[in-house]
């Protein structure tokens, strides 16, 4: 039984015309499959855009994957529809599209809200139950608090290799929820990222080549289980990030590549829609009909599960022109800026500063060339930067002999020149621990003590430089070995007291992080941040201080790149009195050799650089240092 398209309602024709004008943010709330319960019956609508198709059939289960049951074409939009009574929720099925060149093809449903589980690769007649949330209080907080005021502690996810069943299949949500909820509690991480979520065929992809911009990857399990396992996290405190990746997408013949046999979601210039450096396809961002495909995802996603932000994937791939190999053309104002991806980008944070002002929206992006963070009208307008320049520099550093650190002081330093240009994260991504990079731990210079040793002092740069802070898992107890996509991570290094040791440090870390406000009440200001020596080159000694609101709401960090323990070192201090030694990394219980911190520190009269008074201690081997004020004196002389 069929329905005929004069029962469409009216609202409903407004959705499909606002969606090829680029302004219909919730368009999955009218294409895909809709169910319809009325005094006819029970029906479902399926919509689907394909304006220079021939035909379009809808088949499934339901039919036999038969074309018995057309579809019919709105001029007007693009878009074809059927309604119908003869699928049944959890059925499979498919749009057969007679493209326009006569080549039939099955095609997905771009809206689809759930595929079946590999290797099949159908849509799934599902309808979306509403959800009671239980987690008012946290999302109430949070609109009401200044997140650049606010800890940021992250740890990145990638969700089907964190830990798998003995029959090698990975863990789904419900199982997350069980073990990596209470995990990042333990380990006093504020938020949670994960790599893509969002459907993809290929899991050598890690959810960077998506066909599903709707749907829950079903390797994860339901839509409903990822909503309790955000729940969970909320419950205890825990944000929720996203990665999210509108500049490309997966090749695969039967998604959304060449849908009606023409340029439809990709650019009609091949250059510009071929991808070569990932091999795939780029959105034309400034098709209108893209831009509401594409920001009505964003939305579903922050609506439907409750996620608190989005990390947008490659930027600098949608903003530039010459980022792809091969050859490539200069734009009507004869520039590099792809202009459609730049404008696309600031409606986007235009958009979802206007819907949920309180979501982070995160970039990664690589380049320095144009402004990321900030308002729209002077940025692409996003809440924070990858800070990719501190991340390679700091890497190369710390993998530098010793011997050579000195001479290469600026790679530890340079970051303080430009740390204010932008909102930063500051990532130890996945990114650097595959492809043969080698683990954080394997990166690190020496045998396995000193191996851990920098680690500690590393982690304790990343939590006390100014920006926000992202690990990735297995980082956090020095996994030795390369992260594997396709195999959990090395659980069975923590029989090892050492990695058990450094595991306990990264907690104790972020939680000492979370409670000290002088490490990002003021981050986002100048005055967060005063150095004391970036000069000491022959030493290779850092030293500087993070300053909180208050004048005595204050740390003074020290970071000794040397495997030589600098005995009665001298750093320069703002108000004269005592200090006292609140964080050593090489403290027994996080697997150093100290079993009693530094005594105070009483200031003398000599000065050093800027400074009217110093202080004198012992800064461990490859050891990092923090102090505080313990009782001193605002009577700064300068």
């Amino acid at each position: 039984m069929k329905r005929q398209d004069s029962e469409i309602f009216h609202d409903e024709a407004l959705c499909k015309k606002s969606f090829v004008t680029g302004e219909n943010f919730k368009s999955q709330n009218c294409l895909g499959v809709h169910l319809i319960n009325d005094e006819q019956g029970e029906f479902y609508v399926f919509r689907v855009w394909a304006p220079n198709a021939q035909e379009v059939f809808l088949v499934g289960d339901f039919n036999d994957w038969k074309d018995t049951e057309p579809m019919t074409y709105d001029k007007e939009t693009g878009i074809w529809e059927i309604i119908t009574d003869l699928p049944n929720e959890m059925d499979l099925y498919k749009f057969h599209v007679t493209q326009q060149n006569g080549r039939k093809i099955m095609k997905i449903d771009p809206f689809s809200k759930m595929f079946e589980k590999r290797p099949g690769n159908a849509s799934v007649v599902y309808i979306e139950k509403e959800k009671k949330w239980k987690d008012g209080l946290f999302k109430g907080r949070h609109k009401r608090s200044n997140h650049f005021k606010r800890p940021l502690n992250i740890y990145e996810v990638h969700a089907s290799s964190f830990k798998q069943h003995t029959n090698g299949n990975p863990y789904t949500f419900k199982d997350l929820t069980e073990e990596l909820v209470p995990y990042l509690v333990q380990m006093n991480y504020t938020h949670v990222e994960f790599m893509p979520l969002m459907e993809h065929p290929l899991d050598q992809s890690w959810g960077y080549q998506l066909i599903g911009y709707f749907a829950l990857c079903s390797t994860y399990g339901t839509p409903e289980e990822f909503q309790e396992f955000v729940e969970a996290c909320h419950l205890n405190n825990i944000g929720v990030l996203v990665d999210w990746v509108p500049g490309h997408f997966c090749v695969n013949d039967d998604a959304l590549a060449y849908y009606d046999g023409t340029p439809q979601f990709e650019y009609v210039d091949p250059e510009r829609a071929e991808n070569r450096r990932w091999g795939s396809i780029n959105f034309d961002l400034g098709r209108p009909e893209v831009q509401s495909f594409l920001i009505s995802s964003i939305l579903y996603w922050v609506e439907t599960f409750h996620i608190d932000g989005i990390r947008v994937d490659a930027v600098s791939s949608m903003i530039y022109r010459n980022y792809d190999d091969g050859p490539f053309t200069l734009n009507h104002e004869g520039g590099y800026t792809n202009l459609e991806g730049y404008y696309f980008l600031q409606k986007l944070n235009a958009v979802m500063k206007n819907e949920h002002p309180e979501v982070l929206m995160i970039a990664e992006e690589s380049s320095s060339e144009t402004k990321i963070t900030g308002s729209i009208e002077n940025s692409l307008g996003f809440d924070y930067k990858w800070n990719m320049g501190w991340m390679n520099d700091i890497l190369r550093f710390y993998e530098m002999d010793p011997l050579f650190r000195g001479d290469n002081f600026n790679l530890m330093t340079f970051s303080f020149m430009y740390m204010m240009e932008e909102r930063f994260i500051l990532p130890l991504s996945h990114d650097e621990v595959v492809h043969g990079k080698k683990s954080l731990m394997h990166k690190m210079w020496g045998d396995r003590y000193k191996q851990f040793a920098q680690l500690r002092n590393l982690y304790t740069y990343l939590i006390t430089h100014p920006g926000k802070k992202l690990l990735f898992m297995g980082s956090e107890w020095g996994q030795f070995l390369e992260w594997k996509f396709n195999e959990e991570l090395e659980w069975v290094d923590l029989e090892d007291e050492l990695n058990q040791q450094m595991q306990f440090f990264t907690s104790e870390l972020n939680e000492f992080y979370r409670q000290s406000s002088c490490l990002w009440e003021l981050e986002d200001t100048r005055e967060t941040i005063e150095i004391i020596d970036a000069d000491n080159k022959s030493d290779t000694v850092l030293s500087f201080i993070r300053q909180g609101k208050k004048k005595k709401d204050f740390y003074i960090v020290i970071l000794n790149m040397t495997p030589v323990e600098r005995k009665n070192f001298q750093i320069g201090v703002p108000y004269e009195g005592t200090y006292e030694e609140v964080w050593n990394t090489e403290m027994k219980e996080f697997g150093g050799t100290w079993e009693k911190h530094n005594k105070s520190c009483e200031t003398s009269n000599n000065e050093f650089k800027q400074f009217d008074y110093s202080i004198e201690t012992t800064v461990p081997a490859l050891g990092a240092l923090i102090l505080k004020p313990a009782d001193v004196r605002i009577n700064r002389k300068k």
